[in-house]
């Protein structure tokens, strides 16, 4: 993704610039056969909830000079069927749940529906003029890269991985097959897990979704579909519709699809994220800065971005890793990412792995899960370097070319890595270091990270059931 050479498809931003849709006339909804679109949006736990609202009502609404649907902010807050309590007096009032004609899309996966993602907005400006309530997921990601943009000349392209189990529908979860990591086995003609697959990639393809390619992944019954890249905001937008195709075609053919970090004693399912960095600035050169030798790949730009990224991520961990099976996925030497905030060149084992040719060079963080929201996950990750970028942070590690827990000590302090910092081993552990890194509750809003705190805290409970078989069963009807 973003890479510039003779094996790579070349993207730029400015191919992802222009909405699809700005009016509802654009949408033609009578000419595709749409009877009903659903006003959706991601809370808080990474739950998909609409309203279907029939076509003609969706069309009257469009007419309002600010079309949407009566709401309230408290609908971030569930989980399961309670209320994560401590919102402010002033977000107990409704809100207007505000329709972006741009994210629209054909539910390609169930005729005659479409779909739209939302902004959560006050009904009146505030006392400054504001619309945007804070709290949105959504506006919290678009503020980020408008602040990239505005004072630093940056512009961002992001994909997603998403692996997932395909399961049978009985109890105990029983995998759909047996194959391994790219097996034909696990795409067998006739087979009901190829059919699945087929139709999966169709339905993303058709509502305008690039698919880079679909296999079968490292344990049974797991699969790995990559997405193209995208703006930030389009991207997490396209990686909510990707996965609402994966569990509804699951569903239709009697399947059951789960992105559940952990539900075995094996290797666990990710969302690993892809970035690429795009300045408006024309690179110093020579490159005098005295930390170039550490990764002369990168910009510099890129070295400060990755800098403050490395340093920030174990406190992202409340929002990448948001479950307590997520901590069951993370561990050292089995390509999860690890435990140790570092970096490496094609390092699977690293929790940044740095891949792809140079102008520009790509990022892959890899300690991320699909119990994650990805409008927080992307908002975090791009907050995070953004404050190196515009510090001009300088790198302080470099290139760990193996898993961090197997380096010597010497081989550790060679690339800066004396004290290094760890990731969380809890996702408890994880909500008190995001408690206290002041810089992210600044970039996110400290209005938001309190009340994700509450909300995280309320999830964990929630996930956490007497028993191991009734944890897992948890696990797979919610994720």
């Amino acid at each position: 993704m973003g890479a510039v050479s003779d094996i790579a498809v070349t993207y730029t931003p400015d191919q992802f610039t222009k909405p699809r849709y700005t009016s509802v006339a654009d949408l033609r909804l009578e000419e595709r056969g749409i009877k009903y679109v659903r006003v959706q949006h991601l809370d808080y736990g990474n739950v998909v909830r609409f309203r279907v609202v029939p076509v003609g009502y969706f069309k009257r609404i469009c007419k309002n000079a600010r079309p949407g649907l009566n709401f309230t902010p408290l609908a971030l807050a569930f989980v399961g069927i309670q209320f994560a309590g401590g919102f402010a007096p002033a977000r107990m009032a409704d809100c207007l749940q505000a329709i972006d004609l741009s994210s629209f899309r054909v539910c390609t996966y169930a005729p005659g529906h479409a779909v739209v993602m939302t902004w959560f907005q006050e009904k009146v400006p505030s006392l400054n003029g504001e619309l945007a309530i804070p709290l949105c997921p959504r506006t919290i990601l678009q503020n980020v890269t408008d602040k990239a943009r505005e004072k630093a000349g940056l512009s961002f392209l992001v994909g997603f991985e998403s692996e997932f189990l395909l399961l049978k529908k009985s109890w105990p979860p029983e995998l759909v097959n047996e194959a391994g990591w790219g097996a034909s086995a696990g795409y067998m003609t006739g087979a009901i897990e190829s059919s699945v697959l087929d139709e999966i990639v169709d339905c993303v393809e058709e509502a305008g979704i690039e698919v880079h390619f679909i296999h079968a992944e490292a344990i049974p019954g797991q699969y790995e579909l990559v997405t193209g890249p995208m703006s930030p905001l389009d991207a997490a937008d396209a990686l909510v519709f990707t996965r609402e195709t994966i569990y509804n075609v699951a569903n239709k053919h009697g399947l059951r699809a789960t992105f559940a970090p952990q539900l075995f004693s094996n290797i666990g399912s990710g969302a690993h994220m892809h970035l690429s960095l795009y300045s408006s600035a024309p690179a110093a050169s020579p490159d005098t800065r005295s930390d170039a030798g550490l990764a002369p790949k990168l910009t510099p730009t890129e070295r400060s971005f990755l800098q403050t990224l490395v340093e920030h991520l174990p406190s992202l961990s409340a929002i990448t890793l948001p479950t307590p099976a997520s901590y069951k996925r993370v561990e050292d030497g089995i390509f999860s990412g690890g435990t140790y905030a570092c970096w490496g060149w094609h390092n699977k084992d690293a929790p940044v792995r740095l891949c792809g040719e140079n102008n520009p060079n790509q990022f892959e963080v890899k300690t991320i899960d699909g119990t994650s929201n990805p409008y927080l996950v992307s908002a975090g990750i791009l907050a995070a370097g953004l404050e190196g970028v515009l510090s001009g942070a300088e790198l302080k590690t470099g290139n760990c070319t193996k898993p961090a827990a197997q380096m010597s000590e010497d081989e550790k302090k060679a690339v800066g890595l004396e004290n290094p910092r760890r990731y969380p081993r809890t996702v408890s552990d994880a909500r008190q270091m995001l408690d206290k890194d002041q810089y992210l509750k600044e970039a996110l809003g400290t209005e938001f990270v309190d009340t994700y705190l509450k909300v995280n805290k309320l999830l964990e409970e929630y996930m956490t059931q007497p028993t191991e078989e009734a944890t897992v069963k948890r696990l797979i009807e919610t994720f």
